[in-house]
């Protein structure tokens, strides 16, 4: 571990995915634990899928975690370009050379063609594995199926030996020999495939140790021949992190909501929240220790703690890390993330106004998330015609025992006019009017925020007035006043 180089290599296809966060956070811990370089490389061969802004959003995600790396996009280094589709000059050689030593060999089935054959094994009941040709193809095969515009990829010609891999979370892992095949190395639109530009990467920009997603594990055979037929070094050790499910055992999917980082950013989490919660998927860190900072996943950090058992995303476990991150958070940290916020979001309430965003952070003191904020607050904010009325609230607030509610608001109108709009002023109004009327708080303090909010839900009154100004209560005063039959 003395040297030790950990990578993380998504491939840009949209935002970056809680689980690809988790495999780029262990590979940085990796790194970080032993003193050694953790690197960030594209892998955007698959060119069908490929979606170029992806790469700026998934740096920004990484960024917005906190995961910074030592080398690859945006930082160089010496083993570059760090996009595969910019390495195409690397790959071509070894794929010659390949073909040259007999390890490789061409092969121009049609989609069509080989779509026949995977229903036929399937109509045998039997799994489809390519059928190595006999004799293989010739340069000349090639040549000619391409001048008949066929597709021509190469395919790296197995040799007939199990192959056993060892990972440090899952143990040893043999593939036997019947269960290979043939699989393609270059595709027909000369890019490498995933298998071939991963292994002679990780080879050239000196990754030492893989950690990625239990899905790549069926997979390493191929790579641990790869690297064999092409006399490249064999990694320190692998270790594949284990499936991330739904609390459902679900494989963790959009359908149970947003899986996607920049959707919790959107949403109003903190990240160092969303980073204590995803080191724990599938790590433990030793004893009861939960809440951690990077810094202390750092020193905790190793692969002999990460288990096989499937890991389970509780979003419920999520926004009450969230919860106590930020009720631990300096006013400065919120005004920081409140921020982020605000800029990802449409809202109605100004971002610009810092001792507006503070009071707003300090009124709503136990928010889970920043949406709670806008949620409670974001009305006061917005013409005074512009939200619409609960019915239920209007009902059981308002109309009940004979417009009770109604009659509260038609009587403060007119002392809220008088009152000098400070915090203790309105605070001690409202008190004493209490007192007077002898009515419990909740019997003035309620029909006044329906009135102003259209709900029952925002900070305590006397600060939901403060926010809101003497003219637009006022005004909503009036607008309410209005519902009544």
């Amino acid at each position: 571990m003395d040297k030790i180089k950990t990578r993380f290599a998504p491939s840009p296809t949209g935002y970056l995915h809680v689980g690809g966060a988790r495999t780029a956070l262990f590979n940085f811990l990796m790194a970080r634990r032993h003193g050694g370089t953790f690197l960030l490389r594209i892998e955007d061969t698959d060119r069908q899928r490929h979606q170029e802004d992806a790469i700026d959003k998934i740096v920004d995600d990484l960024r917005w975690l906190g995961i910074e790396w030592d080398e690859g996009i945006g930082a160089g280094g010496p083993a570059g370009p760090y996009r595969q589709s910019e390495r195409l000059d690397v790959y071509g050689p070894y794929v010659e050379r390949l073909l040259a030593e007999g390890k490789a060999y061409c092969a121009f089935e049609t989609a069509g063609e080989l779509d026949a054959l995977r229903a036929a094994a399937e109509g045998g009941k039997e799994t489809f594995r390519y059928a190595r040709p006999d004799p293989l193809p010739t340069a000349e095969d090639a040549d000619r199926a391409r001048a008949e515009g066929r597709p021509v990829v190469v395919r790296f010609l197995c040799p007939r030996r199990d192959v056993v891999v060892h990972d440090d979370a899952f143990g040893d892992v043999v593939m036997p020999s019947a269960e290979m095949d043939d699989f393609i190395i270059r595709k027909d639109d000369g890019y490498p495939t995933y298998h071939l530009a991963n292994v002679i990467d990780d080879a050239l920009m000196g990754v030492t140790y893989i950690m990625r997603g239990q899905e790549f594990l069926g997979q390493t055979w191929r790579h641990v021949l790869l690297r064999q037929a092409l006399g490249l070094a064999e990694p320190a050790g692998y270790c594949h992190l284990p499936l991330i499910l739904d609390m459902q055992g679900r494989k963790l999917s959009k359908r149970d909501g947003d899986v996607e980082v920049h959707a919790f950013r959107s949403a109003g989490y903190l990240p160092e929240a969303m980073v204590n919660f995803i080191a724990l998927l599938g790590w433990n860190p030793g004893g009861l220790k939960e809440r951690m900072t990077l810094a202390e996943m750092v020193g905790l950090f190793g692969p002999e703690r990460i288990g096989k058992a499937n890991a389970r995303f509780d979003r419920d476990k999520l926004l009450a890390f969230n919860t106590d991150a930020a009720a631990a958070a300096s006013q400065d940290r919120l005004l920081a993330g409140f921020k982020d916020y605000l800029a990802l979001n449409e809202t109605p309430i100004p971002s610009g106004d810092e001792g507006l965003l503070r009071l707003l952070l300090r009124v709503n003191k136990g928010f889970r998330t920043f949406a709670d904020i806008v949620g409670k607050c974001g009305v006061l904010f917005g013409s005074d015609d512009a939200f619409a009325f609960d019915d239920q609230a209007v009902r059981k607030v308002l109309a009940k025992g004979e417009g009770a509610g109604f009659a509260v608001l038609a009587d403060l109108k007119g002392l809220l006019a008088e009152c000098p709009w400070t915090p203790d002023a309105l605070d001690q109004l409202i008190a004493d009017y209490c007192r007077d009327r002898q009515l419990g708080m909740g019997k003035v303090a309620q029909p006044i925020r329906v009135a102003v909010t259209g709900n029952t839900i925002s900070p305590p009154i006397h600060e939901t007035l403060m926010l809101l100004g003497r003219e637009k209560t006022l005004a909503r005063l009036d607008r309410c006043l209005a519902l009544r039959a």
